[in-house]
Parts: C-alpha cells; sequence; structure tokens
C-alpha cells in the first residue's frame, strides 16, 4: 500500500482519498503530511515525510535505499549517493525525541532500511 502525498483530504472510512493511518502508535496522516506519536505531532519536513511513508507503507519490509530514492526523489539513484542515509538519521532522530523508548527504522546494512516498531529494552 502506498501512501498518496499529495491528496490534501485524509480519511478514515475508506472513502477516496488518503487514509489516516495507525501502525505501531504511530499515526500518519498524509493529507497534512504530518505524523504523530500519542498524540504530539513529529515535525518531519516534507521529505523526511516522504522517507517516513514510503518505508511505513512497507512495515516489516526492507525497502533499498535505490527504491525510497527513487519514490522521494523521482530520478534513478546514483551508487554512493548519502542523501537517503542523510534523511533517515533525521527521521530517526526525531522519532526518537518524540518517543525514546522506541525504535521505528532499521539499518540493513549495504541494502536498505526497515519500518518495524520495536520498544527498546533497558531503557
Amino acid at each position: 500500500m502506498e501512501l498518496d502525498l499529495l491528496d490534501p483530504a485524509p480519511r478514515r472510512d475508506g472513502a477516496d482519498g488518503p487514509r489516516v493511518q495507525e501502525i505501531g502508535g504511530v499515526e500518519i496522516r498524509p493529507g497534512e503530511l504530518q505524523v504523530l506519536i500519542d498524540g504530539r505531532r513529529v515535525g518531519f519536513t516534507v521529505r523526511e515525510f516522504q522517507i517516513f511513508s514510503v518505508l511505513a507503507a512497507r512495515p516489516d519490509r526492507v525497502v533499498r535505499r535505490a527504491e525510497i530514492y527513487e519514490q522521494v526523489w523521482g530520478a534513478p539513484w546514483v551508487h554512493r549517493d548519502r542523501s537517503v542515509d542523510v534523511f533517515v538519521r533525521k527521521v530517526r532522530g526525531k522519532l526518537a525525541a518524540a518517543a525514546p523508548e522506541w525504535t521505528y527504522v532499521h539499518t540493513h546494512f549495504g541494502i536498505g532500511y526497515r519500518f518495524s516498531p520495536e520498544r527498546r529494552t533497558g531503557l
């Protein structure tokens, strides 16, 4: 399932338009370009929201860097381009600030990233 980032009318009722989604306690509002955790806005930029949306649309699946880049930037990924990594780091930082007891984005070295909300142990 892919989130429509351009339609401004989020819906919960299954009608046409992007639907507000909740995954692992994270509320995603595509029509507002907002993500909320426990009712608090995470405060993503548009690009961060796009990166997060690509990952959250495929929970528990590894998404390759090239696929993330192509969906967000609309162009083929150039090997060794670190744009995806930089933005994932920003996304992680904002998610950690909003919910420090959770880890949401996991790295699969040399491949890409996976969205899987997991409670941190030892906190």
